[in-house]
């Protein structure tokens, strides 16, 4: 009952954006499925006059539906770029295979006595097609339709991902937090949308033949006006950003930011967290939310604006263990205290920039420091039946580097075995996964840990006034407390979070603060 009032206390909070999303979502699933149509059918037709063509027509189309979504959006951004390109040519592809085989099998059962008889009198094979074979396959052919508008309202979801709006901002903005009523507020209206289309396409589809061609002929005609729906105006402003579904979400991302400095008149579009740096670098957007330490600042001459207001607390890195791991295996903390301050702002900036920009792999890149460092040992053999530490990380590059790190220190020093759970998502998944034995230690900040998993008073985040061990000795205390769970010493590095833009955009601009960013949009 309380998930359910929130629910509707979220739905009426963000009614507006809900309804734009909403638009958005019917549009990409229209416009997919009039191309899907438009190539669809008249391929089926073909194939039903060139039968030996059927099985590598059907079976391309199929390939292309088992193709995963995420990794197909992200074949196609390279080519088409973010937005809503990628997204509705992504459902087009998906919508292929149920229109061209049920076109197929509508003409297929067409009975052959109904067919020469047809031609008896004396129609020729374009007749037999367009006043016979056609009209007879409808309800099959429609039966198509219908399952590739359900499945492209499921999958339409993803195209939040790459900033084409619709639905799935919520659901996936929702995950990234942990929030179950913010992705319900995703999830609901899309399973509605799709329930409501199945039933309106299964009334169509029992309609009598003659009925059905003249609804059949209205609902071509509908579809480009509903795929027009992602067309109308929205919100615009001097400069457009792109953000991850979790800093539009966070305490201390977007809201924060909005109310210190009052970017009211900066649109948005949601992106994955992957996107976003290609997304600034390719002047999809103006705007991004990124980390101070990420090496593609440096590689694509981006400038991060100055938080003159210091609404961004220290994130100094600090893994966060279970105290339970520590009891039963002493010899780690001398091991994972290996690591204590070695680790600057430059340094992660360089590590960072190997993995994102030269893509290399994170544990060579691991290795590669420690063996800088002297710190390096070569892996113990494996013992049998020897315990497991459990290492988490979340979903991006310097994370996976730092459970690496503690992966190769662990491993060349300990006898213990170690299992890495890389990716698990955003923070508050981390975070669970640690409370509940999932894992044994991830990487963590310390300002993620105050405002992100504490969420203290406004008076005691004051109180702290952004001093880093200030900050550190609060979250420590609060994380035993109320979690018993342990934050050891720092690595050394503050990856705070930062507004990003392109430098040269920057320096045109005028912008190099966030208040300056505030200033430019307001003039």
């Amino acid at each position: 009952m309380e998930t359910l009032t929130a629910l509707f206390t979220f739905w009426h909070e963000q009614a507006g954006k809900l309804g734009e999303q909403t638009v958005q979502h019917i549009g990409l699933t229209a416009g997919s499925l009039l191309l899907g149509v438009l190539l669809g059918v008249p391929l089926g037709l073909f194939l039903s006059r060139r039968p030996r063509w059927a099985p590598a027509v059907l079976g391309v189309a199929g390939v292309l539906q088992t193709v995963p979504s995420i990794a197909l959006l992200g074949f196609l951004i390279p080519v088409l770029g973010i937005g809503p390109k990628p997204a509705i040519f992504a459902l087009f592809l998906y919508s292929l295979l149920p229109i061209i085989r049920n076109t197929l099998a509508g003409i297929r059962g067409v009975p052959p006595a109904v067919v020469e008889a047809a031609r008896g009198l004396g129609l020729t094979d374009g007749q037999v097609l367009r006043r016979v074979e056609l009209p007879l396959a409808l309800p099959v052919l429609m039966a198509g339709i219908r399952t590739a508008t359900v499945i492209n309202v499921g999958v339409a979801t993803l195209a939040a991902y790459v900033a084409a709006g619709g639905l799935g901002e919520f659901i996936f903005g929702g995950i990234a937090l942990n929030n179950p009523v913010m992705i319900l507020a995703g999830a609901l209206p899309a399973a509605a949308l799709a329930l409501a289309f199945d039933a309106l396409l299964g009334g169509v589809q029992k309609l009598s033949t003659a009925r059905l061609g003249q609804v059949g002929a209205a609902l071509l005609v509908a579809l480009p006006l509903l795929g027009g729906l992602y067309l109308l105006p929205r919100a615009t402003g001097k400069l457009l950003a792109g953000f991850s579904p979790e800093f539009v979400g966070r305490a201390d991302g977007l809201p924060g930011l909005t109310k210190s400095y009052g970017l009211t008149h900066l649109p948005s579009v949601v992106l994955a967290p992957a996107l976003v740096y290609e997304a600034a670098r390719n002047a999809n957007v103006d705007v991004i939310d990124g980390y101070s330490t990420d090496g593609r600042i440096r590689a694509y001459g981006l400038r991060v604006l100055r938080d003159n207001r210091r609404v961004f607390p220290p994130y100094y890195a600090v893994p966060v263990v279970r105290p339970a791991l520590l009891r039963e295996h002493p010899e780690l903390g001398a091991v994972l205290a290996k690591l204590d301050n070695q680790i600057s702002d430059s340094v992660m900036t360089d590590l960072n920039y190997r993995a994102d920009y030269l893509h290399q792999d994170p544990k060579a890149i691991a290795e590669a420091f420690l063996r800088r460092r002297g710190m390096w040992t070569a892996p113990r053999p494996t013992v049998a039946g020897a315990s497991v530490v459990k290492l988490g990380s979340k979903i991006f590059a310097e994370q996976y580097i730092l459970a690496e790190l503690y992966a190769s220190l662990i491993r060349g020093n300990t006898d213990l075995a170690v299992e890495t759970k890389t990716g698990l998502g955003g923070t508050t998944i981390c975070f669970e996964a640690l409370r509940s034995g999932a894992i044994d230690m991830y990487p963590e900040y310390t300002g993620t840990g105050l405002l992100v998993l504490l969420q203290p008073r406004p008076a005691v985040v004051d109180s702290l006034g952004g001093r880093p061990a200030a900050v550190l000795s609060y979250v420590r205390a609060e994380f035993r407390r109320r979690f018993g769970l342990e934050w050891l010493a720092p690595l050394g590095f503050n990856n705070t979070y930062a507004l990003l833009m392109r430098g040269q955009q920057a320096q045109e601009l005028g912008i190099m603060s966030v208040s300056d960013l505030s200033g430019y949009l307001q003039k």
